[in-house]
């Protein structure tokens, strides 16, 4: 079914005059039956996702994420043409947040949105994204001039971030931790993702659970030990079983 209004507004987003697009977080099933991931380079943010907790998982907000992707998946050409003319239809110049939830999970799907912004350069659009190997390849060649992204640390991508070329973010279990690693708050407003200064530091949602679930992690730090953990470690054989002619047993030149 064709939603009948793409964009919307949350509390947090409404007082900067920002407008926001919206699909389903991580993974799911559709009432058709279909699974997806929206987010299919997420890594461990999947576990303590703000968009998996509180009022997201109410049953009317889950479906009308879910109804916005399906209608991305049966017909990208018309849900294009949707967007560039509910965004002509606004006041000249709005802010577009590409996601509150989801990413950008296909070529195609981010090829759209490319040419959205086109199709609107008196209007500004920006994202946080873990599709880093995505947006290496098809936005940074030749990104549209009212594009800004950030890099946000805890995807499966994270080990193609250079943290002094790349515009990244960081989430951290409080805002005296993130002061303290040399990251800027961009609590007073979400913009300063992209236009404050860098790099970006996020404090966590206060949402119990999760927060208890995070710990003392930052995402960068979680995703680098999940990383670890799952690398198996290579067997190094005891120097019994090193035969003579191996290359261990050789002596130095």
């Amino acid at each position: 079914m064709r939603p009948d209004r793409l964009l919307t507004q949350n509390r947090n987003l409404r007082r900067d005059g920002i407008f926001n697009w919206c699909l389903p977080a991580w993974a799911g099933r559709m009432a058709d039956g279909r699974t997806y991931n929206a987010c299919p380079s997420a890594g461990i943010c999947a576990k303590v996702c703000y968009a998996r907790a509180g009022s997201y998982r109410f049953r009317p907000v889950r479906e009308r994420h879910e109804r916005n992707l399906a209608y991305v998946l049966d017909d990208l050409p018309g849900f294009t043409q949707q967007m560039i003319d509910e965004i002509g239809r606004k006041r000249r110049g709005i802010i577009v947040r590409v996601h509150d939830a989801g990413d950008f999970f296909s070529d195609a799907y981010l090829q759209a949105w490319l040419t959205i912004m086109q199709a609107h350069p008196g209007s500004r659009f920006y994202c946080y994204t873990k599709e880093i190997r995505r947006f290496k390849k098809l936005v940074e060649p030749c990104p549209p001039s009212n594009f800004c992204w950030v890099y946000s640390y805890g995807g499966t991508q994270d080990d193609l971030l250079d943290q002094y070329r790349d515009r990244v973010a960081d989430v951290f279990p409080t805002v005296e931790a993130l002061r303290a690693a040399g990251y800027h708050d961009q609590s007073a407003s979400d913009l300063l993702a992209v236009d404050g200064p860098a790099p970006v530091g996020i404090p966590a949602n206060r949402i119990p659970h999760l927060l208890k679930l995070q710990g003392q992690h930052t995402f960068r730090s979680w995703q680098i030990e999940a990383d670890a953990a799952r690398t198996p470690r290579r067997r190094q054989p005891s120097p019994r079983s090193r035969s003579p002619g191996s290359p261990q047993a050789r002596p130095a030149a």
